[in-house]
Formats: C-alpha cells, sequence, structure tokens
C-alpha cells in the first residue's frame, strides 16, 4: 500500500464512528516482518470487528498459521458503512488490521463462514479488497479465495466465488493447504495446477472440478467430477487428538468492546446427544475432550496474558463434560482471588447441576441461558432433545436458589410435526418459570426476575435428519410469532423473535444449489450487505434478486424433499451417513426418541473413519 493510500487510512479513521475496529496493534497481535519466500494468509472474517473478534476459530486458526516458518496471517474484518463509503470515496483498498495490507497482495484471501446471511458480505469485502467476485475471472497473479467453517458443508451457494473450500476442522487443514499453495507458487505452478493440487487434500473441494446438470422442474439431474482424479466426495478432515491440539496461550484483547470480551475455554467438540435439528452436532462428530490438567494450564495462561476476569467454558454441551465440576470448582480455586468468573453459556437441562451453579455465582451472576426448544415433550420427542419439563423445572429452581433472577429460555416454532398445542405449551412453560421463581423463599431469591423467551425460526439445515423438511412459509410464522406475543403478556416475562424474513432466506440460502450463487450476486448488486444486521436488510431487493433470476425461493425454502433427491450437498461426506439421517427422520415421524451414543453406538457412520469412533 502506497503512502499517500496510508495517510487517506489516517483521514478516514478520524471521520467513522468506532476507529478501534480498524486500528489492529491490540495486546498479543502477531506482526511477522515478510521475507523473501513467505506466504501471506489474509483471515478474513465476513462481519464487523466486534463479532470477528469474538470468534474462537479465528483465534486458534491465526495463532496456528503465525506459528508457522515462512507464513504470515493477518486479520481483515468487513467495514461498517461508514468506512465501506470512505474507502469508495477515496478509492483505497480494503486493508488487514496488522500491516494494513492491501487485500489483493495477499496469496491466500480465507473466509470462515460462520451463517449464511454473511455471504453477500463476502462480495462486498472482495470487491472492497481488488480482488474479482467470480473465481473463473481471476488470473495467475490474484490470490487463491478459500473458505471453511461450518456453512461450508454446502459449498453450492458460493460456488462461483469460492476456489476452494475446506471441509471439517481446519487445525492441520490449513496449514497442509497454505504450504501446498506456498510450494507450488514458488516452483512457479500455474493456477489451474495449484488448484488441482488443493483437491487431493482430503478435506478439500474445489468446485471448478464438478459439474452440475438439473432437472426440468429444478431438481439436481446429477452432479460429478469434470476432471479425471477429482474425487466422486469430499470427506470431511478430523482432528482426532484434541487435547494435544494447538490452541492459543494468548487472546488478542481489542481496544472496543467485543461481543464476548472474555477468555474462551473450549473444553471439548463433538455432541452425542443427537438433536434432529442441530447442524452443529452433526457436523462436529465425534466427540472429543481435553482433560483438566490441560485445561488448567491452558486457563493459567490465558488469564496471565489477557487480563481477562471471566472464563467461558465452551462446547456443544458443556454439561456433558465428565468432570465439568471438578473443573469448575478447580478453576474457582486458582482464580478466587484475582476475582476471576466462570460461566457456563450452553448448558443442557438434565445436565445442570445445583453445585456447578453456585460454584459459578461466587463471583459474578450471569444470566443462565437453557434450551427447552419445544413447548410440549411430544414436539421434545421428535426433535429428540431428550429432555422434560421436569429437567426444566429442576434447573431454574436450583438456578433461582442458587441466586439467579435471570432467565433465558430459547425455543423454535415451526418445528417438523408442530400443532397449536406446542406453541400454547411455550407460554405454559414461560409461566411455569416464573411460578418456580416465586416458590423459593422470598429471602433466599434474588430480585428483580427476568424471564427471557426467545423465539427463532426452525432453519432446515444439511446434514441434518429435518434436511428433508421444508420451512413454514412467511404467513404462517409471522401468525405464529403473533400467537406468541399476546400469549406471552405475563409479568416478569420478555418475548424476543427472529425476523420471520431473514429466517426465510437463511433457509434459502443454507439448502440452495449453483445457482443460489448468481441470485448472491444479484442481491449484492442491489445494494444487500450486513444483511444479518436488522438496519440494513433489505428483503424486498433480495425476492427482486430471485426474480431477475427465475427462481423461486419457496423452492428452496418451503419446499417438503423426496429421500430419492440428489441434495447439492451430497458429495460431501461429513462421517454422519445419508442413511442414518434418513432413519432419524422417519424415527422423529414416528415420535421415537434416538439415546445418547456415549458407550451405545446408533451408527450414525462415524465408524467408516479409522480411529474416529470408539464409543
Amino acid at each position: 500500500m502506497s503512502l499517500s493510500d496510508l495517510m487517506l487510512i489516517e483521514r478516514l479513521l478520524d471521520e467513522v464512528e468506532k476507529p478501534a475496529r480498524y486500528l489492529g496493534g491490540e495486546m498479543n497481535a502477531i506482526i511477522k516482518e515478510k521475507q523473501p519466500g513467505d506466504l501471506r494468509f489474509a483471515f478474513c472474517f465476513p462481519d464487523t470487528y466486534e463479532i470477528a473478534m469474538s470468534h474462537l476459530g479465528m483465534k486458534i486458526l491465526y495463532d496456528i498459521l503465525n506459528a508457522q516458518p515462512h507464513i504470515i496471517c493477518e486479520r481483515v474484518c468487513m467495514p461498517w458503512v461508514d468506512m465501506i463509503e470512505g474507502l469508495r470515496r477515496e478509492q483505497v483498498s480494503l486493508f488487514s488490521l496488522e500491516t494494513r495490507t492491501s487485500l489483493h497482495a495477499f496469496d491466500i484471501v480465507g473466509f470462515t463462514l460462520q451463517y449464511e446471511m454473511s455471504f453477500t458480505n463476502i462480495l462486498e469485502m472482495l470487491d472492497l479488497g481488488g480482488i474479482k467476485q467470480r473465481n473463473e475471472d481471476r488470473g495467475e497473479s490474484d490470490p487463491i479465495v478459500v473458505a471453511g467453517g461450518p456453512n461450508a458443508a454446502n459449498p453450492e451457494p458460493l460456488s462461483m466465488f469460492i476456489d476452494a473450500f475446506m471441509m471439517g476442522d481446519g487445525e492441520s487443514l490449513i496449514v497442509e493447504l497454505s504450504q501446498t499453495v506456498r510450494t507450488m507458487r514458488q516452483t512457479g505452478a500455474r493456477r489451474e495446477e495449484i488448484l488441482y493440487a488443493l483437491s487431493k487434500i482430503e478435506g478439500v473441494y474445489v468446485p471448478r472440478f464438478y459439474e452440475a446438470a438439473y432437472n426440468k422442474d429444478g431438481t439436481l439431474a446429477c452432479f460429478s467430477p469434470n476432471r479425471q482424479g477429482a474425487p466422486e466426495s469430499v470427506r470431511k478432515r478430523i482432528e482426532l487428538d484434541l487435547e494435544n491440539a494447538p490452541y492459543p496461550t494468548g487472546f488478542l484483547v481489542p481496544y472496543t468492546q467485543i461481543i464476548h470480551d472474555r477468555i474462551v475455554l473450549e473444553i471439548m467438540r463433538g455432541c452425542t446427544r443427537g438433536c434432529r435439528f442441530c447442524q452443529a452436532g452433526m457436523l462436529y462428530r465425534p466427540v472429543r475432550e481435553r482433560s483438566l490438567d490441560r485445561l488448567y494450564g491452558l486457563a493459567e495462561k490465558l488469564v496471565q496474558n489477557t487480563g481477562y476476569e471471566e472464563i467461558s467454558l465452551s462446547s456443544l454441551s458443556s454439561g456433558d463434560y465428565p468432570c465439568l465440576e471438578e473443573l469448575i470448582q478447580g478453576l474457582m480455586e486458582r482464580f478466587r482471588e484475582k476475582r476471576v468468573s466462570v460461566s457456563l453459556p450452553s448448558m443442557r437441562l438434565d445436565s445442570l447441576v445445583k453445585q456447578s451453579l453456585e460454584e459459578t455465582s461466587q463471583v459474578k451472576k450471569s444470566g443462565l441461558t437453557l434450551a427447552p426448544e419445544a413447548g410440549t415433550q411430544r414436539l421434545r420427542d421428535v426433535i429428540n432433545k431428550g429432555v422434560t419439563e421436569e429437567d426444566l423445572m429442576r434447573a431454574v429452581t436450583d438456578a433461582f436458589e442458587s441466586g439467579w433472577s435471570a432467565v433465558k429460555l430459547y425455543f423454535m416454532i415451526g418445528l417438523p410435526t408442530e400443532t397449536q398445542e406446542d406453541l400454547e405449551g411455550i407460554a405454559d412453560l414461560a409461566k411455569k418459570v416464573v411460578d418456580c421463581y416465586y416458590r423459593v423463599p422470598k429471602q433466599q431469591r434474588a430480585p428483580g426476575l427476568r424471564v427471557t423467551v426467545s423465539v427463532s425460526t426452525f432453519v432446515p439445515k444439511p446434514f441434518t435428519p429435518f434436511q428433508w423438511f421444508g420451512q413454514d412459509d412467511l404467513e404462517t410464522i409471522r401468525g405464529k410469532q403473533a400467537f406468541l406475543r399476546d400469549r406471552l403478556r405475563i409479568k416478569g416475562v420478555q418475548f424476543n423473535w427472529h425476523d420471520a424474513e431473514l429466517s426465510f432466506l437463511e433457509a434459502c440460502v443454507a439448502r440452495g444449489d449453483r445457482r443460489m450463487g448468481e441470485v448472491i450476486l444479484a442481491a449484492w448488486r442491489s445494494g444487500c450487505r450486513l444483511d444479518s444486521w436488522r438496519e440494513h436488510f433489505k428483503f424486498a431487493n433480495w425476492l427482486k434478486a430471485f426474480e431477475e433470476c427465475g427462481l423461486d425461493p419457496a423452492f428452496y425454502a418451503n419446499r417438503l424433499r423426496e429421500y430419492s433427491e440428489i441434495l447439492p450437498w451430497s458429495f460431501v461426506d461429513i462421517g454422519v451417513t445419508g442413511k442414518y439421517l434418513q432413519l432419524e427422520d422417519e424415527r422423529a415421524r414416528a415420535g421415537i426418541v434416538t439415546p445418547d451414543c456415549r458407550g451405545d453406538c446408533q451408527g450414525c457412520g462415524l465408524r467408516r473413519f479409522e480411529g474416529v469412533c470408539t464409543a
């Protein structure tokens, strides 16, 4: 970047609302001086700095890449509208936080795909960074654009923009991909040769080596490789040894407040519960745990190196960690004098223990979050939630008796087989939680009851037993939200709900095929960006984009799919088989619960992977 551009950036920082988003230089930031032969990797988060810096995956991979010789990793975040306008006005390229290097000057530009409604941000960042959006238009000197994360499980909606996708755990995969690119560029290999070499790496999908054909009704007729040697299916990467997997001991500490401003300690990865709506529960199998000694050691270094006063125990279901009480007690003992608190953000109702609550409340009480998901036991059995009303009542009673007064309850509407009785059950459960609070003796309970009921709309996700179901149409969703608004007018209860339109588009993109890329591009061209921010969401523009592309959004979101249909993501092997997902769907329709697979294999398919599943 030229001196004049650097001066322009300094001037822009004086104009924008939150300049700390673009400063860099945070505590524990890594700045490496480029040497001949070094590869530069831009780790791009397609949302604002506050969200990016709360993401654990970015912290892990940033640390791993910078620990490699001859690899430099720098961060690039989606700018806010004021900075976007300034960059375009001054004709300055989007730049990295560490050295203010233009995005187009990196060798690899990598995006993490955390949620579907960030996809227009990817196009915005590429355009701001001077990189051609369509992968077919990029030349030999352009960066290799890659992507990973949970939404890479169905890569097809972004297949016209991304050169290579990384499937599964990224710790070793991202290093292998980066080293391959570096080595081949040093030998003068052409772009096509580099991408072909990447396609040979387990866990990497290169869309240009595959073709899709469609039936007259719009469904997929076939999907197959168009180059000899490209694999028929792409198998995800699994980091088997989580105990010894790299983990940062010095998180970046921002100058401004971020969403999750604390130490995040990943205690385990994966979940064995098998909730039928949960994509993460299928994608991140099998369960792998870190030992107490490893976690204590990481916690001590992170507290020392960051100064944070809160440790969040992170996993899909922290209550299932077998040594949870011992871990909490050990952390509290180690950090009591430093007034470092421990929080449990993702607890199951049936694994919530009173002793853990009492331990974590000694230093600081934050809100307690529980997820019944459905209002009746019948529907909880359909979704295989595996918890009961008694579990919820016991959990909130334990919390209120331990000094909590703020409880958040998460539910979904539009779940398969949902009835009016299931909706009424949400309001009934909220009322019973309030009653639990008032049954605790007044001298024992904390003042100021706050029960927050948050309701999201069910989105059928790839690689779940419900991937074949259709989402409720918008009119039905809005009707259910209105019903709950009326029924949840209860003292002490606050009702929050997600935008129906946003959930509708999320379903369209989540279950989209290659043609969805044209819709995303048309939406971006019409001004869609920062779609997950309510004030910038342009639903009408999205509908117009579908119309321009000759596609019906209901085809993707609302349509019930047949088991025989080729799904856009069918070529990806996440370990869990389609046969197992179909069996679970059939069990759901019959209201049959599938038990936890710890110690009792349910045949999901992971045993095909050598050394993966020993349960």
